[in-house]
């Protein structure tokens, strides 16, 4: 009986998931934890514009600013339209046994980081400055992501991190390039069960092609998990406002039923 309780559970789950990928834009950003539920409003992106990017002092293009939805990491093959990925024999099986556990052992269903490049279904909000660029991300327990722009190489001995060493470099005047090493292995690519181990190497291009929109093209070399380095590109509009508090922990009563599952299949093998 509890299996199928167990089972129902997580169809409901997937179904509730559907649902939510399928609302407007506007409304994907439910203003969750401590915000009273009446005075929550949906999250508007701003209206699209194609005015120029904003330029920093030194000619720079400004990547400052908050920004929306660049689409829920389900399944980044197709969500990105990348066709099939170039997965090792070992990628591909603990991919296919990850996808027949449904994904019990994801770290972001425990709130914690999803690591680079997956996102989650929140904004972002990124503060550049000449020598550093901070992302801060809502969700992700509120965590963010360094990146060092004052020529600085990785460190010799990196202690391995959620969220990797980044550093980076100017393309001219219009293209940031960030190089990211230094993973912990913990991390999935998306929702489906991708993995990455601790030699994951993340290369991202970031431009602003307009005054509304962030463009990341991003490079994924693992050769634990993938037989060649392969792209996926996001592009994310401009978020109408800033971000809000999220407490992905607050009131959280998953993570439970999700031990409980992870147990059982265990007692399995």
């Amino acid at each position: 009986m509890r299996n199928r309780i167990i089972g129902w559970t997580l169809t409901a789950a997937a179904a509730a998931a559907a649902i939510f990928l399928s609302m407007p834009v506007s409304a994907q950003f439910p203003a969750e934890s401590t915000i009273p539920k009446a005075k929550r409003r949906p999250r508007p992106i701003a209206k699209a514009s194609t005015a120029p990017a904003p330029r920093t002092k030194d000619g720079k293009v400004d990547l400052s600013g908050a920004w929306g939805y660049a689409g829920y990491t389900s399944d980044i093959a197709k969500d990105y339209d990348v066709g099939e990925l170039p997965m090792t024999p070992y990628g591909e099986k603990l991919f296919k046994e990850r996808q027949a556990n449904q994904g019990v052992e994801d770290p972001e269903a425990r709130c914690l980081p999803t690591g680079v490049p997956r996102r989650d279904p929140y904004p972002m909000k990124i503060v550049q400055t000449p020598d550093l660029l901070i992302i801060l991300f809502e969700g992700n327990l509120h965590s963010f992501r360094q990146i060092f722009l004052d020529g600085r190489s990785h460190p010799k001995d990196l202690e391995p991190t959620w969220w990797g060493d980044s550093i980076g470099h100017w393309e001219g005047n219009d293209v940031l390039v960030v190089d990211t090493i230094g993973f912990n292995g913990k991390t999935w690519l998306d929702l489906a069960g991708h993995g990455s181990s601790d030699q994951l190497h993340v290369t991202e291009r970031y431009s602003r092609p307009d005054m509304g929109h962030l463009k990341n093209e991003i490079t994924i070399e693992d050769p634990v998990y993938y037989s060649r380095p392969w792209k996926v590109t996001q592009i994310t509009p401009q978020l109408a406002g800033d971000l809000l508090e999220y407490i992905c922990t607050e009131n959280e009563r998953d993570s439970r039923h999700l031990d409980i599952i992870n147990e059982q299949l265990k007692n399995k093998k």
